[in-house]
């Protein structure tokens, strides 16, 4: 039985991105707490960072992944940009390319489209900790643009079926390793 550690991006103090009172860690958090549930429902041994809104550094959180073990890694955070309602969409980081990691970081992207998202692809990101410092294949999923009033109505309005994607690009991409 696979095992995937879940990461709610940001939390405590560190309120991540912004915009309108509304808080990246706080749509991390939810975000996480459902793609958990539904990886449960499918028979997935679930792990989280954190449950609560705590803070932890990144390092920290890698630990605790690596400690915990498991089959892979996602840190589920909201994106931003310097000017609101100028991007909008999905976007999947990754330490490097060429192996597993892509495979995910693909079928979450692709999940995430059919909902509504534009697919901004794949971003390599080799000095990001929580990529880095994990012993597991690792991803961080922008899941659309706090600050795009076109992603927060996906966000909000299709909430169960982003969780609901992102739980199926992750179980068809286990299934496929």
């Amino acid at each position: 039985m696979s095992t995937v550690i879940l990461d709610a991006g940001h939390g405590g103090f560190d309120n991540g991105a912004t915009y309108m009172g509304r808080r990246e860690k706080d749509d991390a958090l939810k975000l996480t707490l459902a793609v958990g549930q539904k990886l449960i429902d499918r028979g997935i041994n679930v792990n989280y960072t954190r449950t609560t809104d705590v803070y932890q550094r990144p390092i920290d959180k890698a630990n605790l992944a690596n400690s915990l073990g498991g089959d892979l890694f996602v840190s589920i955070h909201r994106n931003s940009s310097e000017t609101p309602n100028v991007f909008n969409g999905v976007q999947t980081l990754i330490f490097n390319g060429g192996d597993i990691k892509e495979t995910y970081a693909n079928n979450i992207n692709q999940a995430l489209e059919n909902v509504g998202f534009a697919n901004l692809g794949i971003d390599i990101r080799p000095n990001l900790v929580v990529l880095k410092r994990t012993q597991m294949p690792a991803l961080l999923v922008e899941t659309g643009f706090l600050n795009s009033d076109r992603d927060n109505q996906i966000f909000d309005w299709s909430f169960d079926a982003v969780a609901t994607a992102i739980a199926d690009g992750i179980a068809n991409s286990l299934a496929m390793s």
